[in-house]
């Protein structure tokens, strides 16, 4: 029975890797990347377990099917076992997603190695490297069905005190108006300089995070605040 462990060690193997949004074949045992996020989860699945995971088809060639968080958002639904951050945290080789902010969108996704830290593709500034979980925006954990895992002590996890994303309490418009003008000097698209901060303001995100290199997730804070130039606080 494969296990959390194993997909880890697996994981670990391909640190210092390019990250590139593309598309890989996830019955190559041999690839050495580039990858991205959820290309690089369902690799592992695949590798560790044997069948496809978080695909738009699970039924599909594993050479050519694509994966992508919003299929690992709805396989984590509909034949997965969500758990709680705190539990997916403490998981050796459990899976932490952050759903896509928007149709067509990226969200994210690494695997947890138990006591506080990630491996992950991150981004093309850092390509696949070890994180942390802690002052970051989960929305579930996942265990993969057919794996056994083991659990180690409690670990602390902080969310990050401002974030600028879509659904979030306490966003101020003026904020929210600097980074659509941040976005538009950039030249992205944001839609109306109107303080809400939605679909269109996301999708403008992540599209600056993509081309910066950073962790594209539609959602603005301390390092792609940096990056605008715009103050949170």
């Amino acid at each position: 029975m494969p296990t959390g462990h194993e997909m880890l060690m697996l994981a670990r193997s391909r640190i210092g890797q390019k990250y590139v949004n593309i598309l890989v074949p996830k019955n190559n045992p041999n690839w050495q990347g580039p990858w991205d996020c959820a290309e690089f989860m369902s690799w592992l699945v695949y590798q560790t377990g044997g069948f496809l995971y978080g695909c738009i088809d699970n039924d599909g060639n594993p050479a050519t099917t694509e994966a992508y968080t919003g299929a690992w958002q709805r396989d984590s639904e509909k034949i997965g076992h969500r758990v709680s951050i705190a539990e997916a945290i403490e998981t050796v080789g459990a899976i932490l997603l952050r759903y896509p902010p928007a149709p067509g969108t990226m969200g994210h996704i690494v695997v947890s190695d138990g006591a506080g830290g990630t491996v992950e593709a991150m981004g093309k500034a850092h390509g696949v490297c070890e994180g942390k979980v802690t002052g970051r925006v989960w929305d579930t954990g996942v265990l993969i069905p057919g794996f056994t895992y083991s659990r180690n002590a409690p670990v602390s996890f902080t969310a990050p005190h401002i974030l600028y994303a879509i659904g979030r309490p306490d966003m101020k418009p003026d904020i929210v108006k600097a980074i659509q003008k941040a976005l538009i000097a950039a030249g992205f698209d944001p839609g109306p300089v109107d303080g809400i901060y939605g679909h269109n303001t996301a999708a403008a995100v992540a599209a600056f995070q993509t081309v910066k290199g950073i962790i594209v997730d539609g959602q603005v804070g301390k390092q792609t605040a940096r990056r605008l130039q715009v103050k949170l606080s």
